[in-house]
């Protein structure tokens, strides 16, 4: 029996357990257990199904969010993957790592008094994604019939996937190339075990491979190849780039180069990528840090910050210019690092760091700031403070405040536009300016979220097939649009 509106309206929503603070911040495990089915099944009662769906504008790839839910609340929970899987080929990661409280969930009607209250759209699709996964229950979606066309995808991040995902559904023969050993791009090498385990990865990069994707790993795309080489050597019908922005930015301070100065891009990829927290069963070695500082306030700072302190560090701290308030990691990271007691010394930016003779850090000089006028972005812009500088001591510094787009594949495509950045030029569909020649994700808007990729991603999947039916004239159909 359908429960009415008032009694829908009386459940409270349903916080997944999760491990304690002080035990999980010297393991790798995954920090959220996820729901129960009865916890499942009772937070998708309190969905009250608006006719308007406000939930599904806030998301970037249209997921059908009051459908999946519906499906839930009755127990069809592999169903109810599935029809997510219509629309985001990656559901288990997303409801992972996605940030619904700026999305889905900050759209949701339940939520707009007070976000807190709103339908954990995120955690429902974890759990039927997980439950789909785990009880064996996933089947190879249905693909159109192959339509002879070749599409070149360069990169296996989660714009990649997406694109590879929508167009293998519509009959097109794609083949991906990755530049590591590992496909997920930045959520293998970026997003700690603690946050995405990789066997969740690796199932969803699996579930692609069995509609039919063939990836090539450890191949460099502008070094390997060209994208000129993708057309007329291999006869690609067209070419998606999704490589990411995962070149470091550094600070120009004295001291950035002193041993014990990592980019977050290396530490995680040591870490996540090449597994250093498991050593030595793998052999990658990793420097661990005793007192560690971490410069920036986003999702990877918190991750490099949490990671440090699973290493093994005594003490980490964040050093952000801003306030908390401003800091765009997403509240529920900055509420995990603040109960594992990691220190954040906020409205400060570092001018120095000091080393010993042997060129190793130890130790950090600051300037406190205070909020001034908004800048651009809206926030209020750090102001330094004259003569309020402080110490501290610290013998590791990880560096997070942000990535540029590597030029490999752009100074190899010299006809293909790039804006004053290096990165790549698209219009709002993700065709760039050379013919059959695609992009999407960071490479395209500097370093975003996953699921804003993803978006990018079927952008561009509909773009692709959309010129290449008119290039071979055939009828465009977007059914599943």
């Amino acid at each position: 029996m359908a429960l009415t509106t008032k009694e829908r309206m009386a459940i409270e929503r349903h916080r997944m357990a999760e491990q304690p603070p002080d035990f999980r911040n010297r393991n790798f495990e995954e920090v959220p257990y996820g729901y129960t089915p009865e916890q499942a099944v009772a937070e998708a009662q309190r969905c009250l199904s608006c006719k308007k769906m406000p939930c599904v504008s806030g998301c970037p790839v249209e997921i059908p969010i009051p459908e999946f839910i519906a499906l839930a609340a009755e127990e069809k929970f592999a169903e109810s993957a599935r029809l997510i899987k219509t629309k985001n080929v990656l559901p288990a990661v997303c409801g992972r790592v996605c940030p619904q409280e700026t999305q889905c969930e900050g759209q949701c009607v339940r939520g707009k008094k007070d976000i807190a209250e709103a339908i954990a759209i995120g955690n429902l699709e974890r759990f039927v994604a997980d439950y789909e996964r785990e009880n064996d229950l996933m089947e190879v979606l249905k693909i159109q019939d192959k339509n002879g066309l070749k599409t070149a995808v360069i990169g296996s991040g989660p714009s990649g996937l997406t694109v590879a995902g929508d167009l293998v559904k519509l009959g097109y023969k794609v083949t991906i190339y990755e530049a590591f050993h590992r496909g997920g791009g930045v959520l293998v090498y970026g997003i700690p075990e603690f946050r995405l385990p990789k066997k969740i990865v690796e199932a969803e990069i699996g579930a692609l491979e069995d509609l039919g994707v063939k990836i090539y790993y450890n191949s460099v795309i502008g070094r390997l190849y060209k994208v000129d080489d993708l057309f007329h050597s291999m006869g690609f019908n067209a070419v998606y780039i999704g490589v990411g922005a995962g070149l470091p930015i550094f600070l120009d301070i004295p001291g950035m180069n002193l041993n014990g100065v990592f980019s977050a891009n290396e530490y995680l990829t040591r870490s996540n990528l090449m597994k250093s927290y498991l050593f030595p069963e793998y052999r990658t070695p990793m420097i661990v840090g005793r007192k560690v500082a971490v410069l920036g306030g986003g999702n990877v700072a918190m991750d490099s910050a949490r990671t440090a302190l699973r290493l093994g560090a005594e003490k980490v701290t964040i050093v952000y210019r801003r306030a908390r308030e401003q800091m765009p990691a997403r509240a529920a990271e900055l509420h995990h690092a603040e109960e594992e007691e990691i220190e954040f010394r906020l409205l400060s930016s570092p001018v120095e760091i000091f080393g010993n003779e042997g060129g190793w850090v130890t130790g950090m000089k600051c300037q406190r700031y205070e909020l001034g006028e908004p800048d651009e972005s809206g926030r209020q812009r750090p102001v330094p403070i004259e003569n309020s500088f402080f110490e501290f001591d610290c013998d590791q510094v990880i560096v997070s405040i942000g990535g540029q787009a590597n030029p490999l594949i752009t100074k190899t495509t010299p006809d293909m536009k790039v804006n004053k950045w290096g990165y790549i030029e698209v219009d709002p569909w993700g065709r760039t300016s050379k013919k059959f020649v695609y992009a999407g994700g960071d490479i395209v808007t500097g370093a975003a979220t996953v699921i804003s990729a993803m978006g990018a991603g079927r952008r561009a999947a509909k773009a692709i097939h959309e010129d290449l039916m008119k290039e071979s004239d055939e009828t465009f159909t977007q059914g599943w649009w």
